[in-house]
């Protein structure tokens, strides 16, 4: 079973930025597209940026302009480089890679935004 795993986490200062990354422990080449959500505390999993197999991205109306998703199934990789960090985007951020049939997730890292 393919395992991803994420990193780049932590504490920043509203303002700064974190690149986060996620990487597939095998390959994940038939996967159709990648992507990063987050979950802050008391709140549903949303969806914050996908990139698909083709390199076409998609981002949530909240990132846009700030994060950049890159990598994708062909390179067993996906990045997210957060730029402008503000204390809303405090949460865990978790990695995904899904295909027909079904979805690979990581076990999250934690993004702690200080204003």
């Amino acid at each position: 079973q393919v395992q991803l795993v994420e990193s780049g986490g932590g504490l920043v200062q509203a303002g700064g930025s974190l690149r986060l990354s996620c990487t597939a422990s095998g390959s994940i080449f038939s996967f159709n597209n990648m992507a990063w959500y987050r979950q802050a505390p008391e709140k549903q999993r949303e969806l914050v940026a996908t990139i698909t197999s083709g390199g076409t991205t998609t981002y949530a109306n909240s990132v846009k302009g700030r994060f950049t998703i890159s990598g994708g199934p062909a390179t067993n990789t996906a990045y997210l480089q957060m730029n402008s960090l503000k204390p809303e985007d405090t949460a865990v951020y978790y990695c995904a890679a899904s295909r027909a049939g079904g979805s690979l997730w990581g076990q999250g890292t934690q993004v702690t935004v200080s204003s």
